[in-house]
């Protein structure tokens, strides 16, 4: 986007008074019905803003929200309710639910309530579907439109079910279905639509990937460094300088993801892409605190001198965790992937330990509590890390 258009844009939205800002909005007038919502905006042609005002109302959204940087990215079975929870305390100022089927989602009233749960202080929250039907996935946005502040579209999955089920990064082969699917929720939610993609080997193809999303209605694009076919994260690096392309050449918010290990390349990522924010997915799932500043000794054995034990461990993030499910239930399966995650290099040490817990076909909360209890009376700890400058102070809401 020409930079003096987006100082335009910024300067209206921030110097324009909340009343005229919640004008520009699809989200924030929270009925108490959820049927009364859907009614108030099926085919309102006043909802359905183009160009300039468009970009208003994407901004206005974006600022009101708070403009958070730190986010954590849709995993499918892993970015549940508790998890994000645990993530917010330490850091996350947003979050993705998991990714959710929209067929299935419309279909089963067992799958909703199992797969998509959240509460008050889960907020800002993006609720990510797959779908190939602009219908279906209507249906199902609409579901939970009162409950969130996007409605975002997986156009990012790389996997192979996403192939077989033709959603995700596979559907960059049929970019007309693309546009009808944005367009269909743009026309007619209340809430802002937001997309997830995956780059294209071409630059100039993502380029126009990214305006067709924009000119469709995307409010906000969170943009994967990484193309369909680069699936291993360790592998291949993330392109940054794809994403700071993209950046520039919308006039909406946009994301980054990929490349994120610790709050170090937090910071690069930002300074070097110029995005508004960044997403983090597999680095959180073995440490829930990274935006609070911890990283794990892997890490730190790279960087700098001058880190110290910052007095948290990863079992002392799983008790919390698990204590979050205790209140926020969630399938045991979501349970058991986040205890492997977090514990793997305590196992690698405690392999006996592991064995117990795969032996286990019905997991109990008191079970996991006395594997952390028998983990520690091995004398097993492997702390997380803070720069010596943060102990004690509480940069992003956590004092140790």
């Amino acid at each position: 986007m020409a930079a003096q258009t987006q100082t335009q844009i910024r300067a209206h939205t921030s110097s324009n008074p909340p009343e005229y800002q919640d004008d520009l909005l699809c989200s924030e007038q929270q009925l108490e019905d959820p049927e009364q919502k859907q009614e108030s905006c099926l085919g309102s042609p006043v909802r359905c803003l183009t160009g300039e005002s468009r970009t208003e109302r994407a901004w206005a959204h974006w600022i009101k929200l708070g403009r958070p940087k730190f986010i954590v990215a849709p995993m499918v079975d892993n970015s549940e309710l508790p998890f994000r929870m645990l993530c917010r305390k330490y850091g996350a100022r947003a979050a993705y639910t998991p990714m959710l089927h929209s067929r299935i989602f419309t279909e089963t009233e067992k799958y909703r309530k199992e797969e998509f749960t959240t509460c008050k202080n889960d907020r800002p929250l993006f609720v990510q579907f797959c779908a190939n039907d602009p219908d279906i996935l209507l249906e199902a946005a609409r579901k939970v439109e009162p409950y969130c502040d996007y409605v975002d579209i997986n156009l990012g999955c790389p996997q192979r079910i996403a192939r077989r089920g033709n959603y995700g990064a596979f559907l960059m082969d049929n970019l007309p279905l693309v546009k009808s699917l944005v367009e269909k929720l743009a026309r007619n939610l209340q809430v802002p639509v937001s997309c997830k993609i995956r780059i294209f080997p071409n630059l100039e193809d993502t380029i126009r990937y990214a305006r067709m999303l924009e000119e469709a209605g995307c409010c906000l694009l969170a943009v994967h460094g990484r193309t369909r076919d680069e699936k291993d994260g360790k592998k291949f690096r993330a392109d940054w300088k794809a994403i700071h392309a993209v950046k520039n050449a919308l006039k909406i918010p946009v994301l980054a993801n990929g490349n994120i290990r610790h709050m170090e390349d937090v910071h690069d990522c930002l300074e070097e892409t110029g995005v508004e924010g960044v997403l983090s997915a597999e680095s959180l799932l073995e440490n829930p605190a990274l935006f609070a500043g911890f990283q794990t000794s892997e890490w730190v054995a790279e960087s700098e001198a001058g880190n110290i034990d910052g007095r948290l461990d990863q079992a002392d993030l799983l008790v919390e965790y698990l204590k979050l499910c205790e209140k926020y239930p969630v399938p045991w399966r979501m349970i058991r992937s986040h205890v492997h995650k977090l514990l793997r290099d305590w196992f690698s040490l405690q392999p006996h330990i592991r064995d117990d817990l795969n032996k286990q076909s019905k997991l109990t909360f008191e079970f996991l509590y006395d594997m952390v209890d028998r983990l520690r009376q091995t004398g097993t700890r492997i702390p997380l890390y803070l720069k010596d400058t943060q102990i004690g102070f509480a940069a992003n809401g956590y004092t140790s």
